[in-house]
């Protein structure tokens, strides 16, 4: 009996498409194992993906008993926590994402991108002024500036930001009921403290309009139900924003003459930014969803209680994508429709704010640094998963 891929399939290479992946290309969905042992559903084909993030049959409750995991027990865990977000299905989702859009509409986002200039050319000509070169660029400017974005878009410290996470990771790796409750409350009073201390000091950001909606609707606020939404936001987005920077900046460098006529057209690079998107999609392993009933997709019956996986780097390689999908083109004449940030009700809303950094960054780089290459050869680069979902280069040394 053939051994079935184990889900989530690793990378060798950013851009390297598994082969496990093109196994399924002409059926476009397949069984692989979870690394519980429990079998399941993966999708390859966009209209496949599209139908399962989309579908209301196919559930995004993590907390459902039956739900595919990836470790045994952690889901278990936030039964200490109000519901996430991003575990809500139908209306109770919407109602909560609804507020979160807000945040993305083409006025916030007016009145975010100019701070994010300021904190983006900090961040660069901090860099810069390095005496000892070479320097990380991953670690002295992708990361830093996913960290200052996150900071920045919630409205809290950065150093706070980390102790959420930090506190998040304890109660994922505490043992036995009185541990995981002793790690709860720490991670929910920290929480619920921060909370508190921004509803005496509202900003223009996300927890603020959060904060002022409540106290607007229901004259009070339940701090532990709004806790979630600070702490879902304080977790990966760094490392995906971070990663893609890094990812980006070595595309650049690895093109000069492509670079230079980019960078002198924002239209193309604009392009180029979502053809990169695609190419590296990088949100690979957590796209994952319940059949809550029997669904057909294709000629295969998915049944109730199926678990679906749902990677967006196959999906996006699928030639009815684009032409030639394994290859990465900047000058491609239009973006790509890709699915890098999701599809469906649970799609990312920061759909076009990191694009709009990615310019950024790499904008303001090679302005102030036109001789930045890489210290090493490219070949001699090494690559790590920063986050499940996060694979790039685990250091990035530069030189001007």
């Amino acid at each position: 009996m053939t051994e079935l891929p184990t889900f989530p399939i690793r990378r060798q290479l950013p851009g390297v498409l598994p082969a496990e992946y093109e196994t399924l290309r002409e059926r476009g969905i397949g069984r692989v194992t979870l690394p519980t042992s429990v079998p399941a559903w993966m999708v390859v084909r966009p209209e496949y993906a599209r139908f399962v993030l989309s579908d209301p049959r196919f559930s995004s409750d993590k907390t459902n008993a039956a739900f595919p995991r990836l470790t045994p027990t952690g889901m278990d865990k936030l039964k200490y926590c109000a519901p996430f977000m991003i575990n809500l299905d139908g209306p109770e989702h919407m109602a909560r994402k609804k507020l979160v859009l807000r945040e993305f509409t083409p006025e916030a986002l007016a009145r975010l991108l100019p701070r994010l200039r300021v904190a983006v050319t900090e961040k660069i000509d901090a860099m810069l002024g390095s005496a000892a070169k070479p320097v990380d660029l991953a670690a002295r400017l992708s990361y830093p500036i996913g960290r200052r974005l996150q900071s920045m878009f919630i409205g809290v410290p950065e150093a706070e930001l980390q102790q959420l996470r930090d506190n998040v990771w304890n109660l994922m790796l505490s043992k036995g009921e009185e541990e995981e409750r002793e790690a709860a409350a720490v991670m929910n009073g920290h929480a619920i403290q921060l909370l508190k201390e921004k509803a005496d000091n509202l900003g223009d950001d996300l927890m603020s309009h959060l904060i002022l909606h409540e106290r607007e609707k229901h004259g009070e606020i339940d701090w532990f139900k709004l806790a979630p939404l600070m702490m879902s936001n304080a977790q990966g987005t760094h490392n995906t924003s971070g990663t893609m920077i890094s990812l980006g900046v070595l595309t650049l460098l690895s093109r000069p003459q492509e670079r230079a006529a980019l960078l002198a057209r924002p239209d193309r690079l604009a392009v180029a930014v979502e053809e990169m998107l695609r190419y590296f999609s990088i949100n690979d392993g957590t796209p994952m969803r319940l059949a809550l009933e029997d669904v057909r997709i294709g000629d295969t019956l998915v049944k109730a209680g199926d678990g679906m996986a749902v990677p967006t780097m196959p999906v996006n390689r699928d030639p009815a994508v684009c032409p030639f999908p394994n290859e990465l083109d900047l000058q491609r004449e239009k973006a790509p429709r890709h699915m890098a940030f999701g599809h469906g009700p649970h799609k990312c809303p920061a759909e076009r704010l990191v694009p709009e950094l990615l310019k950024m960054v790499y904008t303001i780089l090679f302005e102030r640094a036109p001789s930045l290459t890489l210290a090493v050869p490219e070949a001699e680069l090494t690559y790590k998963y920063h986050s499940i979902q996060a694979f790039g280069p685990a250091e990035l040394p530069v030189t001007w």
